[in-house]
């Protein structure tokens, strides 16, 4: 089978460009795949991060991707659809994670579609997290040009099928990313950062997003003994500066260990291994890449229940959800799993867990779905 995959590839760097190069290595294997990329994926205004481009040391997988699509550039809209019609795809996989890629995925959507093309998108995110004027009439734009649909979390579906009904998808769990090496000795790792040996530690990892809680986890600080410390790492999405405020006024200075910038993949395990569990403090969410991660490195995690994120925890016993989106109930939860003990077991329902996630089975879910769209 011709497959053309429209998403963010290398050289642009992030969560979304791992998960697409590690589903890109798998359909290679056994199809004739072309991957596509945006040759401008944000404009700098809407980026407030530091960059989007992978750093010279970075050890991306450096898929050979076409920059053609410009998402700011309506001329590039035609041609992308134009490269990539002239491949002749039978298949085209997208990645959707937000209406402002509405109308350029859109555009070149509709275009292999009127060619024959079966399109297939990937839904991240259905309805934002951070809503603004006409997201949802530009999301159902999109949504209009797709045959199918990969879903990944119970909300996703849910969203989905809200804006469009007879909607045809399929459900896969989101698969764990594995490009980031193995954990390195606890000891060593919380050396390296700095942090004492005999801290316990919560990490919170990615970017720093209002909707994603870190003020509620700073919060529950307060709740708990001073030998609990929270490790945050990540490149913040706007300005860092009430967060600041908020550790130094709540006096949790020293308790709270900052690495405020881009965490490059090479130095991903030794956050990973520095913690005793990963905490998700969101106040909304989908799914996220972030569980992923933490399972790679077999650390069990601690979630507020919102969106899909009980659905990547709960049934396979890999960690705790709170009671309530409070600093309370974090706090709470946080000391029970460590007064009851619950790393060790934990920690071993993640690797029968990661027997059975793979990326193998969900290239193999989107053939096979593929196939059931073209009768």
């Amino acid at each position: 089978m011709k497959i053309a995959y429209l998403s963010t590839f290398y050289p642009f760097r992030g969560g979304i460009a791992q998960f697409n190069a590690l589903l890109y290595r798998v359909l290679e294997k056994q199809h004739d795949i072309n991957a596509y990329t945006f040759s401008r994926q944000y404009p700098k205004i809407l980026f407030p991060g530091s960059s989007q481009m992978v750093g010279e040391n970075d050890p991306a997988d450096k898929i050979p991707s076409k920059q053609v699509l410009d998402t700011i550039n309506p001329i590039t809209y035609f041609t992308a659809s134009g490269k990539i019609n002239r491949f002749s795809p039978d298949l085209m996989l997208m990645k959707f994670w937000m209406p402002f890629f509405a109308p350029s995925l859109g555009h070149v959507a509709k275009s292999t579609k009127r060619h024959g093309t079966i399109n297939i998108s990937v839904l991240d995110n259905v309805i934002p997290h951070e809503r603004r004027t006409a997201d949802i009439a530009l999301t159902k734009l999109f949504l209009n040009q797709n045959h199918g649909f990969v879903v990944m979390s119970k909300k996703v579906e849910q969203d989905l099928l809200s804006l469009k009904p007879d909607a045809k998808y399929i459900f896969h769990e989101h698969p764990l990313y594995e490009q980031f090496g193995e954990a390195i000795p606890k000891d060593e790792a919380c050396k390296k950062l700095n942090i004492p040996a005999d801290k316990k530690v919560l990490l919170y990892f990615g970017f720093i997003r209002d909707y994603k809680g870190l003020d509620l986890l700073i919060d529950s600080l307060k709740y708990l003994p001073d030998e609990y410390v929270a490790l945050v790492a990540g490149e913040v999405y706007g300005n860092f500066d009430k967060y600041s405020k908020q550790i130094k006024d709540s006096g949790l200075t020293d308790r709270v260990i900052l690495n405020v910038r881009y965490i490059g993949d090479e130095e991903v395990p030794v956050f990973f291994s520095a913690a005793d569990v990963s905490v998700l403090s969101y106040k909304s969410a989908t799914q996220s890449g972030i569980v992923g991660i933490s399972y790679n490195f077999d650390l069990p995690v601690i979630a507020t229940d919102v969106g899909g994120l009980k659905e990547m925890i709960a049934p396979h016993n890999t960690g705790l959800m709170t009671e309530g989106v409070n600093a309370e109930q974090i706090a709470a939860t946080v000391k029970r799993y460590f007064d009851e003990n619950l790393q060790t077991e934990l920690a071993n329902n993640i690797r029968e867990y990661k027997k059975i996630c793979s990326w193998d089975g969900l290239a193999a879910d989107i053939t096979a779905f593929y196939e059931s769209l073209k009768d």
